[in-house]
């Protein structure tokens, strides 16, 4: 009955096991042809023994230090390698017959990416398993809210451009929020500006939005004086040529990059 019982227990830890494996190599699927390397963290796991589970940093010689078998080179392989070779370790020195190991990568600290541009934090940053645009954006404090631009670029290490549209990101778009990998660079631009004078309550430069009107843009101004009057506002723009040209414009009309709006005194 004890054998039975036995032999059921280590059937249901094994179930068990596996399907960890399956959820970490599902995890790490992108990483699988990743190589360790220095100050990376792992996160090493060994059926049968969880005594022996354990997180370990690679140093800057490449090694981990690993419960019984000291320290191990595993700079320069790939988690697969790292976990035959922890196995053979176990089983030469004499501690386990049959090791089964898994080993992740938790912290890529020796692949970074730059944060760069309208951010709180611009910087680099190491990457983590499956990370994202979104989480590199999070490790930088998030856009500057008044300044970053709507479109972040992000540059491969391979050379190739992405655009990042963060008005969709944050709204929870999943096509905007990509993979990234180490050697990327993700640039958040500065917002486009307009100006703003006259009968405000607030003359100045603003950020300009999407699609914004006349009289949004009046709004962000602060709204209008007891004199002023959406009705004879103008803009001065450049044209093609950069000659500046001077509009009549209705609180519906869209403002552009770089317009000078001019909010005139009523004539009543």
């Amino acid at each position: 009955m004890r054998i039975e019982i036995g032999r059921r227990r280590n059937a249901a830890l094994a179930t068990a096991f596996i399907c960890l494996l399956c959820t970490m190599r599902v995890f790490g699927a992108a990483t699988s042809d990743y190589k360790i390397g220095a100050g990376d963290m792992l996160r090493i796991n060994v059926f049968g023994a969880p005594e022996m589970n354990t997180e370990a940093r690679v140093s800057q010689s490449g090694s981990i230090t690993v419960s019984l078998i000291g320290a191990v080179v595993v700079a320069g392989l790939s988690p697969s390698e790292a976990e035959a070779l922890l196995a053979k370790r176990f089983v030469d020195g004499g501690f386990l017959r049959q090791p089964q190991v898994s080993v992740l990568v938790v912290e890529f600290e020796s692949q970074k990416i730059n944060v760069l541009g309208h951010v709180v934090k611009p910087g680099q940053y190491a990457l983590r398993a499956s990370a994202n645009v979104l989480d590199v954006l999070a490790d930088a404090g998030g856009v500057l809210a008044q300044s970053a631009g709507d479109v972040a670029t992000l540059m491969r290490s391979n050379g190739t451009k992405v655009d990042i549209d963060l008005d969709k990101l944050f709204r929870g778009d999943a096509t905007q929020n990509v993979p990234v990998v180490g050697g990327d660079r993700l640039y958040v631009p500065r917002s486009d500006q307009f100006y703003v004078y006259g009968q405000v309550q607030k003359p100045g430069v603003y950020r300009l939005e999407r699609s914004m009107t006349v009289s949004r843009a009046i709004t962000a101004g602060g709204g209008l004086t007891p004199r002023g009057t959406e009705r004879r506002a103008v803009v001065k723009r450049r044209d093609t040529s950069g000659k500046e040209q001077e509009y009549s414009v209705k609180p519906t009309d869209v403002l552009k990059a770089d317009d000078v709006l001019f909010i005139k005194e009523s004539l009543f």
